[in-house]
This record gives C-alpha cells, sequence and structure tokens, in this order.
C-alpha cells in the first residue's frame, strides 16, 4: 500500500514493562477506536508501510500502550520506538464539517489575509490547549501558527491552502 493510501494515527514511543509492550502517542481524538482494527499499518518515516496485528490496546494512566503480534520482549519494543501507525484511508470515517486528518493538512500553501505567502505546512504540533501548525517558508525559516479559528480562517483541501489571520511580520 502506497504512503497516500495510508492517514498517520499516531508514533510508538517508549517501550512499558518486559513483555513487548509500547506507549503510544496519538494524533488523534479518539485513538480507543483503533481497537477495532484487528490490523495496523506501521512505517518509520520514509519506508514502506507493513501490516502488523493488534493483540491489545489499553488504557494506562494518563497514556495508552499497545501490545502488537510479534513484540514479545522489551527489546523488540524498544526497536519499534518512533514508528509511525496509520490506517489506510478508506477504513477510516468521513471527517465531520471543519474537521481534518493531519497528514491531509501537509504541503498545503499558507496564505495571510493579505495574500502574502507564508510557506507550506510541514508538520502539526499538539500542545494541551489546542494544535498548532508548523509552518515553512520558502527561506526554511519557520512559523508556528495555533490552529484555532481566531487564526484559521479558511482550509480548501481542494485548492490546496489554507487561509490564515497572521501577519508575514510575526
Amino acid at each position: 500500500m502506497s504512503g497516500n493510501d495510508i492517514v498517520v494515527l499516531g508514533r510508538l514511543a517508549d517501550p512499558y514493562g518486559i513483555r513487548g509492550w509500547i506507549r503510544l502517542y496519538p494524533f488523534g481524538d479518539d485513538p480507543m477506536a483503533w481497537a477495532q482494527m484487528p490490523v495496523w499499518w506501521m512505517a518509520r518515516e520514509g519506508e514502506p508501510w507493513r501490516e502488523v496485528g493488534l493483540k491489545c490496546l489499553k488504557m494506562h494512566g494518563d497514556g495508552l500502550v499497545v501490545a502488537l503480534e510479534g513484540v514479545a520482549d522489551r527489546t523488540a519494543a524498544e526497536a519499534l520506538k518512533g514508528v509511525l501507525v496509520g490506517a489506510p484511508r478508506n477504513s477510516l470515517p468521513a471527517t465531520g464539517e471543519d474537521e481534518f486528518y493531519w497528514g491531509d493538512l501537509l504541503g498545503l500553501a499558507v496564505v495571510n489575509s493579505a495574500g502574502e505567502r507564508l510557506g507550506k505546512v510541514a508538520g502539526l504540533i499538539e500542545t494541551g490547549a489546542n494544535d498548532v501548525l508548523r509552518v515553512v517558508a520558502d527561506d526554511e525559516s519557520e512559523r508556528l501558527l495555533p490552529f484555532v479559528a481566531a487564526v484559521v480562517l479558511e482550509v480548501d483541501k481542494e485548492a490546496g491552502l489554507i487561509r490564515v489571520e497572521w501577519g508575514s511580520d510575526w
């Protein structure tokens, strides 16, 4: 399956315990729903996606831990740190109005209300208050824009554009 068919849902983090469990850092609102997917797709950035069977996903403290097929001990879990978790786009629910999968925002051009091009979305950062767009300009300078209604005026995926209320000198 090509990378364009996969929507990144999260990233595997540190091992948990000695029996192959791994902490999961989700990029979405309802990661417990992923337990309904018997197969997860995993890859490191730039590598091909591969299927991995899910044994268990559960809440632990204020986070999530996961057990995957073929990951039997801490050493195997450590080897998966940083691996992306995804799902085929056609297996995901449709987004509502003003809802977006992070992967759909990556690469979109960001233009302010004055028509000035600020750059392209290179990534997103999840914070406690709100998500933040990481926008990289042509000169490689970087801006962090809060992904909130007061800043993001419009997201037009078809046109490949995000219109924002943000000065080019900010």
